[in-house]
């Protein structure tokens, strides 16, 4: 699997990409048509629900009740997967049935980008002002990815008129941060990340050492320094997601490499205000799993046209 030479912000991108996915892409082979869990013989096809809990497959209806008596309620995804932002939808539709007053946190926008998401919510915007003034496409500040990808999910934000919020870094940050590292930020920019910052858990840091060399890593001075750039971006969400929740139920949007182990964002949203929640991971079939990856894991289809890696 081959690089392409990458500025240091794209680079964080492309790890954000490997970390979302959850493997390693090994070659070319047509993949399995199931999903497997490491350790096991256990192989579950596509639209099966796992509940790591009994490790059992459970219905849509029963996960569904279980979500709805929580705060929060993470689903992650790989970005470039359609059948994931289905499913994301689905979720936010379903969740939004029981809690008409729910709200939906995305890792997509800035967090301070609120006013223009609030305005998408009240069907203020078209979808072309949306991407201009969400900056979606603009190198540095925006998304990226295919806007399309994500439609069924803001087409369900806006015919519900669901509460939309940011809760990510400005995306120069970041880049930032893996050339520099935290301290040689500039106090305004410091001002827009997290107040706390958790560097000192061992196993996340694991978890992102083993992904930092599988792979080259144009621009990024050191791995402390990527590392510290992880952390700077879930803590920031994770204060996002406690500083705007209120009273009310959030669905959050977000790459499963921040919900995995629940040691990215969930566990730092629950060191903030021990909010109750759950995570969803889907992983595609041609992909394993630990039981541990997260209170469910939806089986999805891969991508189309390629495997679950950018």
């Amino acid at each position: 699997m081959r690089l392409p030479k990458l500025s240091a912000i794209d680079t964080l991108k492309w790890f954000a990409t490997v970390l979302n996915a959850g493997l390693v892409w090994e070659g070319c082979a047509v993949a399995p048509v199931k999903l497997s869990v490491k350790d096991s013989d256990q192989h579950f096809a596509v639209d099966t629900i796992l509940s790591t809990t009994s490790r059992q497959a459970v219905a849509y209806e029963e996960m569904l009740d279980d979500l709805a008596q929580v705060q929060v309620v993470l689903v992650g995804e790989v970005h470039t997967n359609a059948a994931h932002h289905d499913i994301q939808a689905r979720i936010i539709q379903a969740l939004h049935a029981r809690h008409p007053n729910l709200s939906v946190g995305m890792e997509m926008f800035d967090h301070r980008y609120d006013p223009v998401l609030a305005r998408w919510s009240a069907g203020e915007l078209d979808r072309e002002a949306f991407i201009q003034k969400t900056h979606w496409y603009v190198s540095r500040a925006g998304w990226g990815f295919d806007f399309d990808l994500y439609a069924p999910i803001f087409e369900t934000v806006r015919e519900n008129q669901i509460r939309l919020v940011g809760l990510n870094v400005p995306g120069w940050i970041p880049s930032k941060i893996s050339r520099g590292g935290l301290d040689n930020l500039l106090p305004d920019e410091r001002a827009l990340l997290a107040d706390t910052i958790d560097t000192e858990n061992e196993a996340h840091r694991a978890y992102a050492e083993n992904i930092f060399n599988m792979h080259p890593h144009h621009g990024i001075a050191t791995f402390d320094y990527f590392y510290e750039a992880q952390c700077a971006w879930e803590d920031t969400m994770a204060q996002s997601i406690v500083r705007k929740m209120g009273d009310a139920p959030m669905v959050v949007v977000i790459g499963n490499g921040h919900i995995i182990r629940k040691f990215g964002v969930p566990d730092r949203v629950n060191a903030r205000n021990q909010a109750t929640l759950r995570t969803v991971y889907l992983a595609a079939v041609g992909s394993e799993v630990d039981w541990d990856y997260a209170d469910y894991i939806w089986v999805t289809p891969q991508a189309a046209g390629r495997p679950d890696s950018r």
